[in-house]
């Protein structure tokens, strides 16, 4: 366990930032916690790589637990909407969105970076987080904001907004759910190309570093 504690520390610390920043907008379609969340799929993929699969799953079940642990915590924030109304930060649509989407993503991204991990360095951290950083946000948002989701889940002070038809950055008219997340999925897209310069320098040193131990 001591082994990937920093993996630990790490992926609980993008959580706990993600969740906070994910309250602050920039512009109109994104919110701060779009930049950091997608560095999980780094912590998941250097653990795998470094580590192996068992320890890159632990690392993302404590990431799920915190995960969790701030979904509660944020039912219980309210935040004015107008002046006479207010609401959780965090919906039970949200939480259940959030917590399926990181769980169901992240051993995607273990499972398909375990198969690759043969091939090229940057096959397998490239191809398990654009399959993985598709499947957290299609399940994000379509659990959290869609209008399909109401019958199941019921229906919040988002389901209205976000299913207001609008003109995106992507030159037609969508719901703003859909066009939201996709935006979100291109920030996701252009980090995981950027993350693969620390995703290599970082295996280097930390597998250098293995190697010498056991040497």
């Amino acid at each position: 366990m001591t082994r990937i504690l920093p993996g630990i520390l790490a992926m609980a610390t993008i959580v706990v930032a993600s969740n906070i920043l994910v309250q602050f907008f920039v512009g109109d379609w994104l919110t701060w916690g779009a930049f950091t969340y997608p560095f999980a799929f780094l912590v998941t993929d250097i653990m795998n790589r470094v580590y192996g699969v068992a320890a890159a799953r632990k690392v993302v079940f404590a990431g799920f637990i915190v995960g969790i642990i701030c979904s509660l915590i944020g039912t219980q924030v309210m935040i004015d909407l107008a002046p006479d109304f207010s609401a959780p930060a965090v919906t039970l649509r949200i939480a259940i969105g959030s917590g399926t989407a990181f769980l169901i993503a992240q051993l995607v991204d273990v499972a398909i970076f375990d198969r690759l991990r043969e091939g090229s360095w940057w096959r397998a951290p490239l191809a398990s987080t654009l399959i993985g950083s598709t499947l957290d946000t299609t399940l994000f948002f379509f659990i959290a904001f869609s209008g399909a989701a109401s019958a199941v889940l019921g229906t919040d002070h988002n389901t209205e907004f976000f299913n207001e038809v609008v003109a995106t950055p992507f030159g037609t008219d969508l719901t703003r759910w859909i066009g939201t997340a996709g935006v979100d999925w291109c920030v996701k897209v252009g980090i995981a190309l950027i993350a693969l310069i620390p995703f290599r320098v970082i295996v280097t040193k930390l597998s250098h570093g293995k190697a010498a131990k056991m040497s």
